[in-house]
């Protein structure tokens, strides 16, 4: 079974991490999306509002998990025995930071990584952005899930 895993703090999940996972299937048989947790950090959304939000959407697709997590991804990748992190990248600064990633996971770990390039439709969107627009009082209903 291929099995990637798709994680982030995704607060909020966005229609651009939704259009990742959408795609992500037609390449995977299971996509794990995790919530890395950050107790330092005071978030935008609940975590358990998150995860229901993603789980609501993936209700009628067993191939989607929805888990949360502490600690490094890779040590969770390991554990749940995927066959890949799965990123997004919305562009060239993106793809420098995740390959950066990318290459010391794979030597460290020996775990690959899969980047899908956004969408011309949700590029553009990212979780920040929705936190601020949020923050100024703008409706960000259509930009998450």
């Amino acid at each position: 079974m291929k099995r990637a895993l798709f994680a982030g703090s995704f607060d909020p999940f966005t229609i651009g991490h939704k259009a990742i996972v959408d795609r992500s299937l037609m390449l995977f048989d299971e996509v794990v999306v995790a919530f890395g947790v950050n107790v330092m950090k005071t978030p935008f959304m609940p975590l358990e509002e998150r995860m229901d939000r993603v789980r609501a959407v993936y209700k009628d697709d067993d191939r989607v998990k929805v888990v949360s997590y502490e600690g490094l991804t890779v040590d969770l990748a390991k554990e749940m025995e995927v066959t890949c992190l799965l990123r997004g990248v919305r562009n060239a600064i993106d793809y420098e930071y995740e390959k950066t990633i990318a290459e010391v996971n794979q030597k460290l770990c020996g775990i690959e990584t899969v980047l899908l390039v956004a969408d011309s439709e949700t590029g553009h969107v990212s979780s920040s952005l929705v936190r601020e627009l949020a923050h100024f009082g703008k409706e960000i209903d259509k930009l998450i899930v």
